[in-house]
């Protein structure tokens, strides 16, 4: 089995900063992709960040572009999302998750596992 367990959410003005943090156990490899998502009230989950397992390749939804940067570190099992710039509509629950298979993916039925999530409140 596979556990993921983030932390670093909080409560931050507009134009502040936070770092998420995602720590993997159990039957985990190097190889699989990791992605963040976020889930807001009332609305769909949807798709925040992803890097490879391989190349480090990064993709990111169009609205955080060039304010979060996501990052991993194989040797910790450790996945990371520097999130700058916040804004009011960035507040949500953010969830780490690993896909079904070592491809890469933008989409939520893709991934298999799926932390708790940890809250992210921008106050504007």
């Amino acid at each position: 089995q596979v556990r993921l367990v983030e932390s670093g959410g909080g409560l931050v003005q507009a134009g502040g900063s936070l770092r998420l943090s995602c720590a993997a156990s159990g039957r985990t490899s190097s190889r699989y992709a990791m992605g963040w998502f976020r889930q807001a009230p009332g609305k769909e989950r949807e798709f925040v960040a992803a890097i490879s397992g391989s190349s480090g390749s990064t993709y990111y939804r169009d609205s955080v572009k060039g304010r979060f940067t996501i990052r991993r570190d194989n040797a910790e099992n450790a996945v990371y999302l520097q999130m700058n710039n916040l804004k009011s509509e960035d507040t949500a629950v953010y969830y780490c998750a690993i896909p079904r298979t070592e491809q890469i993916s933008t989409l939520t039925d893709e991934y298999a596992y799926w932390g708790q999530g940890t809250q992210v409140t921008v106050s504007s």
